[in-house]
């Protein structure tokens, strides 16, 4: 058998269907095909395109963080309205995480990431127009559901073209984007919010989101939800024009003891598919996978946005720093976050997913209660310690992208995801309220202990997560 035989057309003969009516060789004979080419500038094209509206998802999420300092003092803004205030926007990303994840199974990846960019856009630029603490939290909120919905169902499909071999280096390197979104934010808000007001914060992030929506809307529906949804020969066409922009193959066409071996564990796979829904994410199978990375969500999130979203304003006013170098020393835990996930990227399919979830909760965990011990008195301790617990925290957070969609399969991949990240809305609006709470009660010593508290449960459940580097996505999730 050559890889030939399994190309598109109607003289292919499907096996029995399963009740999903995915399976048979000619939805086995695709999946391998797209398992099989190289990484080309097809798989680079879509990794821009839907990596830029990521960046701007980023850039969204940390904005108000760094518009606080202003409007703390403008308009007379407690400890405890400020962290309302941030948790108005993930309130909405919960929301939005829930609904998009469950849109995107029904209408496709693609509709649904244009249709959450452009929510999230053009609420960004409503924002910029809000003259009041009240409406300013109504428009977060809805600019939230957007925001929540863009980066799970960008994840999804980015995982959806990738393939067994060198997958976590691939969707790693594309969702370095997100720090990078969150350094770009730091680093515009510091030089711009000084000079030219807080509302053109907004408008920086939401003008362009509207150019990005269009792109985005262009890019080719994921080859796995189509042959998820049955529509093979709108599959085919895509695989195919992979194919000729590929530059080679990971198996030889005159192989055919190797490609019978993968078309046969394929199409074993998609035999044992069955209709989508919810409920199985709770089946005996897919419970512990879960609920441990629902753990691992609330976790990671709970202790890295707690610490990005009041850092600037920490400075400001506990620290009693001028604005700007506020701002700036703010600006550098985004810094060294985004070398830090650079550096993840490059060895993350070697270390392995848990390996690497393990090792960084337990260096977060060291870093956080060191500056408890030396001293949360000084802005210089704070920056060192606080910004390396969170650029170390922000490798797993980034990570944890890439393993939901891995253990989840194509047909409830986008909810599975939805769901979990809906956690980390959940964790990173109860943390920056727990913040304000915290620090007028007890200050901000406790603060960092208790992160360092929460770096324990990421820990434990850490541990107990399945490894799934260089395994191909039906393997890993039948």
């Amino acid at each position: 058998m050559s890889i030939a035989s399994y190309p598109a057309g109607s003289q292919q003969k499907d096996l029995a269907a399963t009740p999903s009516g995915v399976s048979g060789t000619r939805a086995a004979g695709l999946l391998f095909r797209l398992e099989n080419v190289h990484m080309c500038r097809w798989h680079t094209k879509a990794r821009i395109v839907m990596g830029t509206a990521t960046f701007f998802d980023a850039f969204d999420a940390l904005s108000l963080a760094f518009v606080l300092p202003v409007l703390i003092g403008l308009w007379h803004i407690t400890p405890g309205q400020v962290g309302l205030l941030i948790a108005a926007g993930y309130l909405g990303q919960v929301v939005g995480a829930l609904f998009f994840g469950w849109l995107a199974e029904r209408i496709g990846r693609v509709p649904s990431a244009g249709i959450t960019i452009g929510l999230m856009s053009v609420m960004s630029i409503v924002c910029a127009f809000t003259g009041s603490l009240h409406m300013l939290f109504l428009a977060r909120f809805i600019q939230g559901v957007g925001v929540g919905g863009e980066v799970p169902v960008a994840a999804t499909y980015i995982n959806e073209l990738s393939q067994t071999h060198g997958r976590g280096r691939f969707f790693m390197l594309y969702e370095m984007i997100f720090p990078i979104g969150l350094l770009g934010a730091a680093q515009i808000g510091a030089f711009v919010v000084p000079r030219y007001g807080w509302e053109c914060m907004f408008l920086v992030g939401g003008l362009p989101g509207l150019v990005i929506t269009w792109f985005v809307c262009r890019l080719p529906e994921s080859p796995r939800w189509l042959i998820a949804r049955g529509r093979y020969d709108e599959a085919e066409k895509i695989v195919a024009s992979v194919e000729a922009k590929s530059p080679g193959r990971h198996i030889d066409p005159a192989d055919s003891s190797a490609i019978e071996q993968r078309v046969a564990t394929i199409t074993s796979n998609l035999q044992k598919q069955r209709k989508s829904s919810w409920k199985e994410l709770f089946s005996p199978l897919y419970r512990p996978r879960t609920l441990i990375v629902w753990v691992l969500w609330a976790s990671a999130y709970f202790i890295a946005n707690g610490i990005n979203n009041w850092l600037p304003s920490l400075y400001k006013t506990v620290y009693h720093l001028p604005l700007q170098e506020a701002l700036r020393m703010a600006s550098m835990s985004n810094v060294l976050s985004t070398c830090a996930v650079i550096c993840c990227a490059l060895v993350i399919d070697r270390v392995g997913r848990r390996r690497w979830a393990i090792g960084s909760f337990c260096v977060a965990g060291i870093l956080l209660v060191t500056l408890v011990v030396v001293g949360t008195d000084s802005a210089t301790n704070v920056m060192i310690l606080a910004s390396g617990a969170y650029a170390v925290m922000g490798t797993t957070t980034v990570m944890l992208y890439l393993y939901t969609s891995e253990i989840y399969p194509t047909r409830m991949r986008a909810i599975g995801t939805g769901l979990a990240t809906s956690w980390l809305r959940a964790a990173s609006a109860a943390a920056p309220a727990m913040v304000g709470l915290v620090l007028d009660k007890q200050g901000i010593a406790m603060v960092f202990l208790v992160f360092a508290g929460v770096t324990i449960v990421g820990l434990v459940g850490s541990w107990r997560m399945i490894e799934t580097s260089n395994r191909s996505l039906e393997e890993i999730s039948p």
